[in-house]
C-alpha cells in the first residue's frame, strides 16, 4: 500500500469534497469534476540550467443541468462559501443557457478497471534527481566545446475524480514524467533531438536520451540539399507518432456518418468492415496496456475499455460519443486519447540496413491538416534528417516539407519495428508507436530551417 502524499488528494478526500458540493445542488442533475496535483520541472539552455520549480494545482468544475440547459463553473476555492458560490453560479447560468439538443442525462454508477498509473519512483523524485538528469546532457555538451544542449524535464503527481447526483463516482491517481532534449552544434548547422515519456521514472533512460541527441547533432552538421520527391523513408517511433496519432482523431463515427471523414463511403455509410490499411496494422486503445497505462474514465465518468479500432488492416470500430451512440444504436466509448500501433520485431537499425536508398526521419513538426477526407497533412522534418545509402546513414540532408496522410503511409508499409512509448506529440495523449519503413513518402519542397 503506497504512502499518502500530501500533494495530491486521496480517494476519500476527493469523494468527500465532491459529495459536499453535490449536496448543495438544486438542479435537476449535477456533475462535479475534480483534478489537481503537483508538477515539478527543470529547464536548461546554452548548457546551463535556467529555471526550476514546482506548481500545485486543484480545480473543481461543477455542472448544473435543468433539462436540456446546462452550464459549468470552475473554482479552486474549496471552502463552504466557495463551493456554495460555484454551485449557485452554475445554476444561474444554466437557467439562462439555450437548450442543448444533444444534452445527455448523467451516467449511473459505473465499473472501472484497476490500472496502476502511480509510481513511487516518479512521485519521490526531487529537484536533485531532475538536476542530475539535466547534467547528463549538459556536461558532455559543455566538455565537447561545440555543442549546446537545451531541454525540458517535467514530472508530476496528480489525481482526477468525477461524481454526479446519480451516485456515480470515479477516482484515479497517477504520475507522469516527460523529457525532451535538443542539442545544437555551435556552427548552427546541426540539430539533434531525443525524448522519453513514462509514468514510471525508472523506465526513462535519460542518459540514452542525451546520447541520442548528441549523436544526431554531430551527424546532422552541414546538411546537403536533395531533390524533393517520393522516397522510401525510415520513420523513428517519434515521427510515426507525430503523424499516425492524428489518424486516431479521425475515427469519429459522427464525422464518418455525415460524410466528412476519410472513413465515410460515397452515398452514405462508413468503412467499418473494410480493409483501409496494410494487413500488418493494428491500432488500439487500452488503459491497461503496460505501455499505455492511461486514464480509466473520461470527463463524464464513462469507463475506458480496450478498443481495437483497426485490426489486421480492417477498420473494426469508430468512436462514439454518448449522444451519437444513442442516435445510432451503438455503444459509447471514452475516445482515442491513448493509442497504440502494434509493432513488429525488427529494430530501427534493421530497418535502416534493409534500405538501399532512403531518408531517416527523427521527428515531424508544425503539422496542419490539408484535407479531412483523406487525412492529408502538411508538415516539416526536424532535428535529424539523414540520407540512407546501401543500408547506412551516409549524410545529413536539409529538412523537407511533406504532404502525407497516415492512411497513405500505412498502405505503403514495408516493415514495422518494435513499438515504444513516444515523448509526446502536438496532439498530446499517451502514444505508443513502432518505427516504420514506408515507400513513396511525398516530400514537396526544401526547408533551410535547422
Amino acid at each position: 500500500m503506497r504512502r499518502v502524499d500530501p500533494r495530491v488528494m486521496t480517494r476519500e478526500q476527493a469523494q468527500s469534497l465532491i459529495e459536499r458540493t453535490l449536496k448543495l445542488s438544486r438542479a435537476d442533475w449535477a456533475r462535479v469534476n475534480l483534478g489537481g496535483g503537483y508538477q515539478a520541472n527543470i529547464r536548461f539552455a546554452d548548457n546551463r540550467i535556467s529555471t526550476a520549480g514546482g506548481v500545485s494545482t486543484a480545480t473543481l468544475n461543477v455542472q448544473s443541468s435543468f433539462g436540456p440547459k446546462h452550464a459549468v463553473i470552475s473554482t479552486n476555492d474549496f471552502s463552504d462559501a466557495g463551493l456554495e458560490r460555484a454551485v449557485r453560479q452554475s445554476e444561474a447560468l444554466a437557467k439562462l443557457a439555450p437548450d442543448d439538443p444533444e444534452a445527455m442525462p448523467e451516467l449511473e454508477l459505473q465499473q472501472y478497471e484497476n490500472v496502476k498509473t502511480y509510481f513511487d519512483s516518479t512521485a519521490e523524485l526531487g529537484p536533485e534527481g531532475r538536476a542530475q538528469a539535466a547534467r547528463l546532457a549538459i556536461d558532455p555538451c559543455r566538455a565537447a566545446g561545440d555543442l549546446k544542449a537545451a531541454g525540458f524535464l517535467i514530472t508530476g503527481i496528480g489525481a482526477g475524480a468525477v461524481g454526479n447526483s446519480k451516485g456515480l463516482f470515479a477516482y484515479q491517481s497517477g504520475t507522469s514524467a516527460n523529457y525532451t532534449l535538443t542539442v545544437r552544434t555551435a556552427d548552427g548547422t546541426g540539430s539533434g533531438w531525443a525524448g522519453a515519456d513514462h509514468p514510471d521514472w525508472s523506465q526513462l533512460d535519460v542518459k540514452g536520451v542525451a546520447q541520442r541527441a548528441i549523436e544526431k547533432a554531430r551527424l546532422s552538421r552541414n546538411p546537403v540539399a536533395i531533390e524533393p520527391g517520393r522516397y522510401t523513408v525510415v520513420m523513428e517511433p517519434q515521427a510515426v507518432g507525430d503523424l499516425v496519432q492524428l489518424l486516431a482523431f479521425a475515427l469519429d463515427a459522427r464525422s464518418a456518418d455525415e460524410g466528412r471523414s476519410a472513413f465515410s463511403t460515397r452515398g452514405g455509410g462508413t468503412k467499418v468492415g473494410d480493409k483501409v490499411v496494410d494487413e500488418r496494422v493494428t491500432l488500439l486503445s487500452d488503459p491497461a496496456d503496460p505501455q499505455l497505462l492511461s486514464n480509466v474514465f473520461d470527463g463524464q465518468g464513462l469507463p475506458a475499455r480496450r478498443q481495437v479500432w483497426i485490426e489486421n488492416g480492417v477498420l473494426k470500430k469508430l468512436t462514439y460519443s454518448r449522444f451519437w451512440a444513442q442516435k445510432k444504436g451503438q455503444q459509447p466509448d471514452a475516445g482515442t486519447n491513448a493509442v497504440k500501433l502494434v509493432g513488429g520485431t525488427q529494430s530501427l537499425d534493421d530497418l535502416i540496413k534493409s534500405t538501399p536508398r532512403g531518408i531517416l526521419l527523427t521527428r515531424l513538426w508544425y503539422l496542419r491538416q490539408v484535407d479531412p477526407r483523406t487525412e492529408l497533412y502538411t508538415g516539416l522534418t526536424r532535428d535529424g534528417t539523414f540520407l540512407i545509402e546501401n543500408g547506412k546513414i551516409s549524410k545529413a540532408v536539409k529538412n523537407l516539407r511533406f504532404n502525407e496522410s497516415p492512411l497513405f503511409i500505412l498502405n505503403n508499409l514495408e516493415a514495422l519495428g518494435r513499438a515504444e512509448r513516444v515523448a509526446g506529440t502536438e496532439a498530446g495523449g499517451d502514444v505508443v508507436m513502432p518505427a516504420l519503413k514506408v515507400r513513396d513518402f511525398n516530400f514537396t519542397s526544401l526547408s533551410d530551417a535547422v
